[in-house]
């Protein structure tokens, strides 16, 4: 219904409050118009789930200044809650719609209003021109090689897990984290970890006590179905978990400047 390919919005955003260990997904985020809506279902009629949104709406709206709307799926009455028809539903989704157009239509009279380039998004000047890459921001990239530009490599495509960055102590690490035929990496949303193990569970060496931080580029398919190499952090081995079975890298950093790489 926006009809605007110059708005960008991202499913289940990922929003990490500063003040907050964990982290929040914010249903439909509309980050040029600092706007998000979530969707509300039937449990968060419950008076414990009302005190939860308004704390979390609160620690976003303090970390980014974002607006929240939010639309109820469902009504209360006789005390219970009831599914709220669709037309009734179309309304709210029409108001909704209106405030994305009006909000989009201020910043256009003020000058101040960034257009959304989807081939942009991909292209790795645009994050060494903003200086920095931060998993907020849900940096992508379509192979090997562009992940690799924000870090001096200028040769062509790039097949390896692994690309050692030149005069750093850091490489660049592309695990898949689903299970394929040899590897299983494992990304715990709640620690922050990533597990490796063998499908065969066989022992692997030890990690060294100076083994390098690994920046990571996940392989995975994004929300329009390609196949995108997803930035997740800066990870160092959790030497208290790690055993020869299973190698956990925890992750600590969330943002990372480019300056020093280049």
């Amino acid at each position: 219904m926006l009809n605007d390919p110059e708005i960008e919005f991202i499913c289940q955003q990922y929003i990490n409050p500063p003040k907050n260990k964990d982290y929040y997904l914010a249903d439909l985020a509309f980050p040029s118009l600092k706007l998000y809506l979530e969707i509300d279902e039937g449990q968060h009629g419950k008076l414990n789930h009302q005190l939860a949104d308004a704390k979390r709406d609160a620690e976003i709206f303090e970390a980014t200044d974002w607006e929240c709307q939010r639309i109820k799926v469902f009504v209360k009455e006789g005390g219970q809650h009831k599914d709220k028809t669709l037309a009734r539903l179309n309304e709210e989704i029409d108001k909704f719609v209106n405030i994305v157009k009006a909000k989009k239509e201020r910043l256009v009279l003020t000058g101040t209003w960034e257009a959304w380039n989807y081939e942009r998004k991909f292209m790795p000047q645009a994050f060494i021109d903003k200086g920095y890459i931060s998993v907020s921001d849900n940096v992508a990239f379509l192979n090997h090689r562009d992940a690799l530009r924000l870090f001096g490599y200028h040769k062509g495509h790039y097949q390896r897990a692994v690309w050692k960055i030149n005069k750093t102590s850091e490489i660049v690490w592309f695990p898949k984290l689903y299970p394929n035929s040899e590897w299983v990496n494992e990304f715990d949303t709640k620690t922050n970890t990533i597990c490796q193990y063998r499908q065969d569970k066989k022992p692997m060496p030890m990690p060294s006590r100076d083994a390098s931080a690994r920046i990571v580029f996940a392989h995975q398919k994004n929300v329009f179905g390609q196949t995108v190499y997803k930035f997740y952090g800066l990870f160092e081995p959790d030497f208290k978990r790690t055993n020869p079975v299973f190698h956990y890298f925890k992750r600590v950093k969330t943002v990372i400047r480019l300056s020093r790489y280049w």
